[in-house]
C-alpha cells in the first residue's frame, strides 16, 4: 500500500474500522479526540467509492490524529496532501461512498493477509507499513522456538 500524498511518516495505536463502500464511522472517528491515533479501515479493498476525502482528513488533523490508513479507495488527493496528516490508501476515485449501511467500530481486520486489531501499535513511513501487536508477538506450536 502506497501513500496517496507526499507526506507519510506516522506511528500511533490503531482505532480500527470495517466497513465496505460506507464512511460512516470514518467520519465519526475524524470528529472525536484522536490523541496521536491512527484511524485503519478494512474497506474490503474497494476501489468504488472513496471511504476518505479532505474534509474527513481535515477534521481527523485538527482533532490529533496521527494518520489514516485506508484499505480501499480516497477522494480529493491533491487536497489530501495539503492537510499535513499522513494518508495510506490502495487508491483514488472520484466516486463519493454510500451514506448508509453496516459499519463496525474496534473490530479485528485482515489487511491483505496482515492482521490488524484495535489497540495494536502502528508505524509506516512512506514505503511501508508494519503493525505490531499490542500483547506483543502470538506464536503458535508450528511457529514457537525449541528451548535450548
Amino acid at each position: 500500500m502506497k501513500p496517496t500524498c507526499d507526506f507519510f511518516d506516522e506511528h500511533g495505536v490503531a482505532e480500527t474500522v470495517k466497513t465496505f463502500e460506507v464512511n460512516s464511522r470514518v467520519k465519526e472517528r475524524a470528529k472525536t479526540s484522536g490523541e496521536g491515533r491512527v484511524i485503519v479501515v478494512d474497506g474490503s479493498g474497494s476501489l468504488r467509492r472513496a471511504l476518505c476525502g479532505d474534509i474527513i482528513a481535515a477534521e481527523a488533523m485538527a482533532n490529533g490524529w496521527a494518520g489514516l490508513v485506508i484499505w480501499g479507495a480516497v477522494r480529493d488527493v491533491e487536497q489530501l496532501g495539503a492537510t499535513n496528516i499522513g494518508t495510506m490508501a490502495l487508491g483514488q476515485t472520484p466516486a463519493r461512498c454510500v451514506r448508509k449501511g453496516e459499519d463496525e467500530v474496534e473490530a479485528d481486520l485482515r489487511l491483505d493477509g496482515v492482521a490488524v486489531s484495535y489497540g495494536d501499535y502502528f508505524v509506516s513511513d512512506a514505503e511501508r507499513a508494519l503493525v505490531f501487536p499490542q500483547n506483543g508477538p502470538h506464536l503458535d506450536a508450528k511457529t514457537t522456538p525449541p528451548h535450548a
